[in-house]
């Protein structure tokens, strides 16, 4: 149930709980692939005359791309999160809350908890923190062992490199 009828949160806090499915449609666009279904627990409360406040957590499993590697990295989201939601006309000092159409009487959490996602996904995700990632000329899988490739020469070492057998004791080896 996401949900909420705003009478019955006149009455009292409503607690919220629900699932919604990775192929929802509100997750198009995004670019945000899900490993398992988005749970949702949380409780909303009026906050004064057309404010409302709900604090709750949203856990999932996010699949990406190690950044270094390319390797897929399944990451647990489990995040605290705390929206204000207002009655047009009445958030114009908070930036941060989420407008509500007057004369709503039912609200749709599903479009906050999107943009909530969306925020908190590791944007640049990591298989591991110490990972080698993939060699820049072969593209081998620095984490399996090294490749056969030759590190590049600085070039600012070139001048120095024509020195190099001509001082004595300084013999090539």
């Amino acid at each position: 149930m996401l949900r909420v009828d705003l009478r019955a949160v006149e009455d009292g806090p409503v607690d919220v709980s629900g699932v919604i499915e990775p192929e929802d449609p509100v997750f198009e666009g995004t670019e945000i692939v899900f490993g398992e279904p988005i749970r949702i627990q949380g409780r909303i409360t009026a906050a004064g005359m057309g404010r409302y406040y709900w604090r709750g957590m949203l856990q999932t499993v996010v699949v990406g791309e190690c950044r270094r590697c390319l390797r897929e990295v399944r990451s647990e989201l489990n995040e605290p999160v705390e929206l204000v939601f207002v009655t047009e006309g009445d958030g114009e000092d908070d930036p941060a809350a989420y407008p509500i159409p007057e004369g709503t009487n039912v609200l749709d959490l599903r479009e906050p908890i999107r943009e909530e996602l969306v925020l908190n996904v590791p944007p640049f995700p990591l298989c591991r923190e110490d990972c080698a990632g993939l060699c820049d000329k072969c593209g081998a899988d620095l984490n399996s062992g090294s490749c056969d490739c030759r590190p590049d020469r600085d070039p600012r070492w070139a001048a120095l490199e024509g020195l190099k057998g001509t001082l004595p004791g300084n013999e090539e080896s």
